[in-house]
């Protein structure tokens, strides 16, 4: 399994040290947004599982994750709950559907393009549980410590079957989306979000 420096070097840019300071004052929002985060990766998995019936490891893999996945969104539930934190509506960040420009429409290319948007994501994830361990202490700081190694494997079970899917060598398309989510985790955001840039100055 990838290690946490590993998956870190993987990705083109650390997070900015400004949404880092900025984390502390918006817990209670992050920890919504990351409950919405493990929900909507959950429904990534299980939505594909749906769509590519015939290909037997992508189904086992996808049935383990959208299971820790879902795990994850009670865990991130109890500490909410510990916390006092009320689970309301708010608005999802631009990342996600920023991440997902690009993707073909053609298969196999939809599939392995799909494949390494889920990988970077979770590369970014496990890299920002890692950074957020340095500003959240106590049981919250301990519980995204845990969450490393499995957003770590995550990160390369999606990357391993975007490597067998595709019918020729995807180093071009892994650093179009890393470029992707380095730009868009440096754009200022209006709302701190779990993926987001740093807030505006303004904001």
């Amino acid at each position: 399994m990838a290690s946490v420096p590993e998956v870190c070097a993987f990705l083109l840019t650390p997070t900015p040290d400004e949404w880092l300071a900025q984390a502390p004052a918006h817990r209670d929002t992050l920890l919504i947004d990351h409950a919405n985060c493990e929900k909507k990766a959950a429904g990534t998995a299980l939505s594909l599982l749906y769509r590519y019936v015939d290909r037997p490891e992508l189904l086992d893999m996808l049935s383990r994750l959208a299971r820790e996945e879902l795990l994850h969104f009670e865990q991130v539930m109890k500490h909410m709950r510990r916390l006092g934190v009320a689970y309301v509506h708010i608005s999802p960040s631009s990342y996600a559907a920023g991440m997902r420009k690009g993707v073909s429409t053609n298969e196999p290319w939809r599939l392995v393009d799909t494949l390494i948007v889920g990988a970077v994501v979770e590369a970014r994830s496990c890299e920002r549980f890692y950074r957020l361990t340095e500003v959240f202490d106590g049981e919250l700081g301990e519980f995204y410590q845990r969450l490393l190694s499995s957003e770590a494997r995550h990160f390369q079970d999606y990357l391993r079957l975007a490597e067998r899917y595709a019918p020729e060598p995807i180093d071009d398309r892994v650093q179009r989306v890393l470029a992707l989510d380095a730009q868009l985790v440096h754009e200022p955001a209006q709302e701190l979000r779990f993926h987001s840039g740093p807030l505006c100055l303004d904001s």
